[in-house]
């Protein structure tokens, strides 16, 4: 039986972690942009959401769930291009401060669940 006394106490936001996937594909032919738009679909798939163009993030729960998700993207990387896994605590990803321009443009309108033009 473990002393719990001697057991590591760590916040919790320094046990679940945060993949970020930043890539840069090639586009130039249509079997490029077929890649580039199945290897966005397998991120959007994998529950990785976009942070910005070609930056997607995703939460885990611990840094063995990150390994599960970055080697099922590995294994369906493009053949072409570069793509780059980052893996950071919770505790780090709360620090990134994001900067907008003095012009913001107003977000783009949600549709209507029908519409007929």
């Amino acid at each position: 039986m473990t002393d719990l006394v001697d057991a590591p106490t760590s916040p919790f936001g320094w046990k679940t972690m945060w993949v970020l996937a930043m890539f840069d594909l090639p586009t130039g032919t249509p079997e490029d942009r077929h890649h580039y738009a199945r290897f966005r679909k397998d991120l959007l798939n994998d529950g990785f959401s976009m942070m910005q163009y070609s930056v997607y993030h995703r939460h885990c729960a611990s840094s063995e769930n990150t390994e599960v998700h970055i080697e099922r993207l590995r294994r369906k990387l493009p053949p072409e291009g570069e793509v780059s896994f980052v893996v950071i605590t919770d505790h780090q990803f709360s620090k990134i401060r994001t900067f907008w321009g003095k012009k913001r443009k107003p977000p783009h309108s949600q549709p209507a669940q029908l519409e007929f033009f």
